[in-house]
């Protein structure tokens, strides 16, 4: 009951620690002890070897000890890895390079074995050992406001090649009535062989490829040899005799001798008429159209000059002439 009589509201009674009877009895126990104590003395080092207390021992199995590796590494084994990677992206930069030149060399061989522009013209059987000799294609070459003169070229060149295989038929037929007309008959096999072509390599080609790449020298080389057709046409439709055209004055000198060889030489005369009338008009065709390409001589002299200067032929030549010209300068000296 007396834990019930105390006053809880009553001042803490102060309690010392160090009065606790088992600290007390301890602190006096061992002040003897310290009071005598040397350290520095032989016996006190001896009774302290003496008495020192061995470690102990794991009593588990032993572990060895394991070292923490370094968290920062060595300078040298950064330059290693630095090495070793610029050695690992050089070997894959030089694989690259091989690739692109093995793709680079398969390009080359392929574009050397296949032209994606092949001649096309004379349009040929595959089976004939004839190959075509030209490319031609209104719609792809040739731009839209000139297509059409170019076209029509194109059909004069082949009308003129119709007219000369019907002169050389209506001179052989004036050769089969009249025997002294081998010579006109024999002129018309040479006109025909020799005007169909040139007429296509001359006039028509020039013309196409003014219009293809807008050539001022094109242009010019048109001219000159239309030109010199149209005059060709306009004598062939007069028909002088022993020229080999069946014309004007040459088929009505038949009419006296033989009527139906005289109208087959009457058709004739006919077609080198419309010749001449077409290409007059294509003339003038062609040339306006040409001023309003900006075309001119200074052009077309400029392109005369690269194409002379970038010419394989015309640089081995003149490489040659100069050798030639400087091995006898040093002879002579």
């Amino acid at each position: 009951m007396s834990a019930f009589d105390t006053n809880p509201f009553a001042d803490p009674v102060d309690v010392n620690p160090f009065q606790d009877p088992s600290v007390t009895q301890l602190a006096h126990a061992n002040q003897g002890g310290l009071d005598e104590f040397n350290p520095f003395s032989e016996s006190s080092r001896l009774t302290n070897v003496a008495q020192t207390v061995p470690a102990a021992q794991p009593t588990g199995p032993s572990q060895p000890a394991v070292l923490q590796p370094s968290v920062e590494p060595s300078p040298q084994a950064v330059a290693s890895a630095a090495q070793a990677g610029l050695l690992q992206q050089q070997e894959e930069l030089e694989r690259k390079a091989a690739e692109l030149d093995r793709k680079e060399r398969e390009l080359q061989n392929s574009a050397a074995g296949f032209n994606p522009k092949q001649n096309n013209w004379p349009p040929l059987p595959k089976s004939c050992p004839v190959k075509p000799c030209f490319y031609q294609d209104f719609s792809a070459d040739i731009p839209a406001d000139y297509q059409r003169t170019c076209k029509m070229l194109y059909y004069l060149w082949m009308f003129h090649s119709v007219t000369l295989l019907l002169n050389l038929l209506a001179c052989l037929a004036w050769f089969t009535d009249r025997s002294e007309r081998g010579v006109d008959f024999g002129l018309s096999i040479l006109w025909f062989v020799i005007f169909t072509p040139c007429a296509f390599l001359c006039w028509y080609r020039p013309a196409y490829k003014a219009f293809r790449s807008d050539s001022s020298f094109s242009f010019f080389v048109f001219f000159f040899v239309f030109f010199c057709q149209i005059a060709i046409y306009i004598i062939q439709t007069v028909g002088i005799p022993n020229w080999g055209v069946s014309g004007w004055i040459a088929a009505l000198s038949e009419t006296g001798h033989n009527l139906a060889v005289a109208i087959i030489m009457l058709v004739v005369a006919v077609f080198f008429t419309v010749c001449s009338v077409l290409s007059l008009f294509l003339l003038k065709q062609v040339h306006s159209q040409y001023r309003r390409t900006g075309a001119s001589f200074q052009r077309a002299q400029e392109e005369f000059s690269q194409g002379i200067l970038t010419n394989r032929t015309v640089q081995n030549a003149a490489a040659g002439a100069a050798s030639t010209a400087a091995q006898s300068a040093f002879r002579g000296n």
